[in-house]
């Protein structure tokens, strides 16, 4: 993996946390493949892949790719770079493929264009390590939480990204499923400014 090349792609994992990443999916992929919950650009995901494809195992990634609330025309980090004029909606699609097919580890990578939480009631494959960074409104952000993280391999790790404590530096959302978390069964492994990784306790 070129992470020089991987850290210039357009995206919104800094590469000390992606590296972080990439060192908790070799640790957990052990158990069993990985799921990320917000795909984007798949930043995110080849930094999985990079640690995961050492264990031989998928990464599935889940997103609709119509873009979170704060990427919608007239929005604070509305691009319009990722905006389809014929779909008249963000469409990130074209912006997967376009990062996927310049590193040979996406052929590890599985990519999902549904809603996660329509696929979690019959998903059965145990998971090495689960990333929750899909939308961070509070209603979406608990409902990753709580449909997912009982498909985690007992050994395997819970990772949150965007962890702000105080709400002058960011959304609160992964912050509460963070605390949600810790109150039941979930300990800290690990964190890497504002990525956590947690483990069952």
């Amino acid at each position: 993996m070129d992470f020089e090349q991987l850290n210039n792609l357009k995206g919104f994992m800094p590469s000390h946390e992606g590296l972080a990443l990439t060192k908790w999916a070799e640790e957990f992929s052990h158990y069993g493949p990985v799921l990320e919950i917000g795909t984007f650009g798949a930043k995110s995901t080849l930094y999985i892949a990079a640690g995961s494809s050492i264990h031989n195992q998928l990464v599935y990634t889940i997103d609709h790719h119509s873009g979170s609330e704060e990427h919608q025309l007239g929005e604070d980090y509305f691009d319009p770079e990722i905006y389809d004029e014929k779909l008249g909606r963000v469409n990130t699609v074209p912006l997967m493929q376009a990062n996927l097919q310049q590193f040979d580890e996406s052929k590890w990578i599985v990519p999902i264009i549904a809603n996660a939480n329509s696929i979690a009631p019959s998903w059965k494959i145990e998971l090495g390590l689960l990333f929750i960074d899909g939308s961070h409104t509070e209603i979406s952000a608990m409902n990753d939480y709580d449909n997912w993280n009982s498909k985690l391999h007992s050994k395997g790790a819970l990772v949150i990204h965007d962890i702000y404590e105080k709400s002058e530096h960011g959304g609160q959302a992964p912050y509460l499923i963070y605390q949600k978390a810790l109150t039941e069964g979930f300990q800290l492994h690990e964190r890497v400014d504002t990525i956590v990784c947690l483990t069952h306790s």
